[in-house]
């Protein structure tokens, strides 16, 4: 069957978040899918410890779309076998197939939406930043607003998200969006909150971070991970998912401009890696203990990843102009 037009009634309630109930709209401006294998000279992987698990070689990674003013949020269905990801400041999401690498606008306009990700019922969850808020997709369409303000004061610029098994929202809120709103600051501090998936009451978790962005919970949900771009390292924490409480604090990795990040069933957290040092650009994989177990160095700064493909373990990174995809010897914590 056609996945560009729709998938049978059983996959429906779980992949119409990403499906959407009428076919997408084609690929419009200079975008475009590719699956063009990248050469030694433009990707290379690097092992530093056996427990790095990414198929090496030359032309182990992939371009598989291209084109995009800044690539973001990609967020994978397995029942509709799709990639849902962001491109910012075309105010647009796009939706690329694993059949046959086919690339269509998923939502436009799209509130400059940032991070993505998909609940444990199939639901999509999206950090708009021109709407300063965070909204979830529901499986007729519908969209259902989560979190847009704290105290009476809307968010700044809700970047990045998961959502733990017991429902919670957790998500961070830096400054780097908001020139697609008015561009005026109401929160002080740049705040990690956590939304009650009973209640809907909505906390701040942590507050001293310069510019929050990735967030990520271990596949036990007993850690939760934060990167802090400005800062130049990811933190860790012990967390209680059922009260948000955070404890035992300290930093994980340091030394890079950190963005998005994704586990693997490990523990191994992936995180994306760029701005300002090239030769760095990509991805490191670090093991639960803090050990740097390997990276994926590409030709561009990179801003998020996740793993896709129906056993997930095909890794799919956003790049700022493009998306690069490649194999791996693990899989991903589903769902992502």
């Amino acid at each position: 069957m056609d996945r560009r037009v729709f998938l049978t009634a059983s996959t429906v309630a779980a992949t119409a978040t990403a499906l959407g109930t009428a076919a997408a709209a084609e690929t419009e401006g200079q975008c475009g899918s590719t699956r063009v294998p990248l050469s030694p000279s433009e990707a290379h992987i690097e092992s530093l410890d056996s427990r790095f698990k990414v198929s090496a070689g030359e032309n182990a990674v992939e371009r598989v779309a291209t084109g995009f003013g800044w690539a973001e949020g990609p967020a994978y269905f397995v029942a509709g076998r799709c990639l849902v990801f962001s491109d910012i400041p075309n105010n647009r999401m796009m939706r690329l197939l694993d059949e046959d690498n086919h690339l269509s606008v998923f939502r436009n306009p799209s509130m400059n939406a940032n991070g993505n990700t998909v609940d444990r019922e199939g639901r999509l969850y999206t950090c708009e930043q021109a709407s300063r808020r965070v909204t979830r997709t529901e499986h007729d369409g519908a969209t259902t607003v989560v979190a847009d303000k704290y105290n009476g004061k809307r968010f700044n610029s809700p970047n990045d998200i998961v959502v733990a098994s017991n429902g919670s929202v957790w998500f961070t809120d830096p400054t780097y969006g908001v020139q697609y709103s008015d561009s005026h600051i109401e929160q002080v501090r740049h705040n990690v909150f956590r939304v009650d998936a009973k209640t809907g009451d909505i906390m701040v978790v942590v507050d001293d971070f310069v510019q929050p962005n990735g967030i990520l919970l271990s596949p036990d949900e007993k850690k939760l991970y934060i990167v802090d771009t400005e800062a130049r390292h990811i933190r860790v924490f012990d967390v209680d998912i059922e009260t948000g409480g955070l404890s035992s604090g300290k930093i994980f990795a340091d030394g890079f401009y950190g963005d998005g990040m994704r586990c693997d069933i490990a523990g191994n957290v992936w995180c994306s890696v760029g701005y300002g040092i090239p030769k760095e650009n990509g991805v490191r994989c670090y093991a639960p203990d803090s050990a740097l177990l390997g990276k994926v160095l590409l030709p561009e700064s990179i801003t998020n990843l996740t793993f896709g493909g129906a056993s997930r373990n095909r890794l799919y990174i956003c790049g700022v102009t493009s998306v690069y995809a490649c194999d791996v010897n693990t899989r991903g914590v589903a769902p992502g």
